[in-house]
């Protein structure tokens, strides 16, 4: 009796779709592709909402999947695609080329119809991340991890000067050894070590020299500390909270979390926690899969497995359901109309040129009569 009620209790579609999941997330770590030469394979990504420091408040940081080089780039708010782009040939194209992949997130400069045609003028794949699943560009993640906390511990209590500390912050970052290479990357970059500073500052009988140079040795030590411990942290408490995820097969049938949906119900504490059941339309990776989802849920259906939970054949065909209420989300992913600028025919199609709403010039488009609606 008691083996039959665990079971039943299991099984209630009721249960699953609105209690929520205390387990381990699902999906080991499944590594992306290892790079065969420096600078072919990068991601991007921001630190953003910093408080102001000499105008700066965005931190955009771009790493080489390859060596590890890092570079932490200050910039004035949140960019758009087209200053995302000028950024890019700024501080990563003049000084080490063009990639063949940039992985990034899911965020509007990287999703923005300028930003896709820029990387495909250039040849550049794009790989973004699956849908609320940040940790797939885990390389920058852990990278703006490792800034953060050295930029808490040493910036005054006013937090206004973290600017300056960005130098050094890079050059730390990138003489470090780094664990899953055994070298620097300015070593493994350039194929030597860069000059360091001196064991101890030269006294210059200049007060003021004497007292920068003295702080610029205090501060490289402590950074040094900081980003070893972080490096550390990171490593441990990654490994502590992850468990194997089933193997799923086209066809198969799972819940979806609703913890990062933006449902249309009243109340978001009242929702439930799980969607679904939906099925597997394609699995692209492990720890990846593709969702077959109603026209009413709009957002992207490539789901990390963390979010996902595994139908269960159901032991009592008889048990009584209740219907769940029809599921709607607030779009993310779709693009709104803001103007039609001007039309043409086009290799016999009706075309007309879209400024979208909430994008810039820089992101006017053609588009099919078809798509417009």
């Amino acid at each position: 009796m008691s083996k039959t009620i665990t079971e039943y209790v299991i099984n209630c579609p009721t249960c699953i779709r609105m209690k929520a999941s205390r387990r381990r997330p699902q999906g080991l770590l499944q590594p992306l592709p290892v790079p065969s030469i420096p600078w072919s394979d990068i991601a991007m990504d921001f630190i953003v909402e910093l408080p102001k420091s000499a105008t700066y408040d965005t931190i955009m940081v771009v790493v080489d999947r390859f060596t590890k080089m890092a570079h932490f780039i200050p910039l004035v708010g949140l960019p758009t695609a087209a200053e995302t782009a000028s950024v890019f040939i700024r501080e990563v194209f003049r000084l080490h080329g063009l990639p063949s992949t940039i992985t990034t997130d899911r965020g509007t400069q990287f999703t923005a119809r300028f930003w896709r045609a820029f990387c495909k003028g250039l040849h550049i794949t794009q790989a973004l991340t699956s849908a609320y699943h940040p940790q797939a560009n885990g390389q920058t993640e852990r990278t703006n991890g490792i800034l953060e906390q050295y930029l808490r511990c040493y910036i005054s209590y006013l937090q206004h000067d973290w600017s300056s500390y960005l130098p050094l912050a890079e050059f730390n970052y990138n003489n470090q050894v780094q664990r899953s290479t055994t070298m620097t990357p300015f070593f493994i970059n350039s194929g030597y070590h860069p000059s360091m500073l001196p064991g101890s500052p030269l006294e210059t009988n200049v007060p003021k020299a004497d007292e920068r140079l003295s702080n610029i040795h205090r501060n490289y030590r402590l950074v040094r500390a900081e980003l070893l411990k972080a490096q550390r942290r990171f490593k441990f408490y990654a490994d502590r909270h992850r468990r194997p995820a089933p193997v799923y097969h086209v066809g198969d049938k799972v819940w979806l979390s609703s913890a990062n949906v933006k449902l249309s119900c009243p109340s978001r504490k009242l929702g439930p926690c799980f969607l679904g059941p939906f099925f597997i339309e394609k699995v692209l990776s492990p720890v990846v899969v593709k969702l077959r989802l109603p026209p009413t849920l709009r957002i992207h259906p490539v789901f990390h497995v963390s979010l996902l939970k595994a139908v269960t054949p159901d032991p009592f065909p008889s048990r009584v359901l209740t219907t769940p209420g029809p599921v709607s989300t607030v779009a993310d992913d779709e693009y709104e109309v803001e103007l039609i600028l001007d039309s043409r025919w086009h290799r016999r199609n009706l075309e007309y040129l879209i400024r979208w709403k909430g994008y810039g010039a820089e992101d006017d488009s053609w588009v099919s009569y078809r798509e417009v609606r």
